[in-house]
């Protein structure tokens, strides 16, 4: 089964929805700890009603976004340190209730994980994926 992730980096709501359709996406986990965001249509409220609208459902994992040092280290382009913050966040009991959520979404339903970053490869995404494709057999699709 595919599992997919996007970032809207640099998208507008409209492109980013349209991308989901097109890959059949059914359920968008917002994987931010942070479900708020200066660009337009992409806070949780209006981005999760925009979704209904588009035939797609949202979730918010809060317990699987990066910590603050973690997202403050990523701003700043040291992503092995968020990489380092962002591993040892997994051992939090938050993070194990969403990564479990997560893990059966995305085993049920064409899943999608969102989070700002345009690069998953620089993205706590990419961890996340790597997780869920090693246990569960997922192939991931950067959209």
């Amino acid at each position: 089964m595919k599992l997919y992730t996007i970032g809207y980096e640099g998208a507008i709501q409209p492109d980013v929805i349209a991308r989901l359709k097109a890959a059949g996406v059914q359920v968008l986990a917002d994987v931010r700890a942070v479900a708020a965001s200066r660009r337009a249509g992409f806070s949780k409220t209006l981005l999760a009603n925009s979704l209904l609208e588009a035939g797609i459902d949202y979730v918010h994992l809060r317990g699987v976004g990066t910590p603050k040092a973690g997202r403050d280290a990523a701003r700043a382009g040291r992503t092995d340190e968020m990489r380092a913050i962002y591993r040892a966040s997994m051992a939090e009991p938050a993070f194990e209730v969403d990564y479990a959520r997560l893990r059966e979404l995305a085993a049920t339903q064409p899943t999608a994980l969102l989070c700002f970053c345009g690069e998953a490869d620089h993205c706590h995404r990419r961890l996340l994926t790597e997780c869920l494709a090693a246990e569960d057999g997922f192939e991931v699709v950067d959209l």
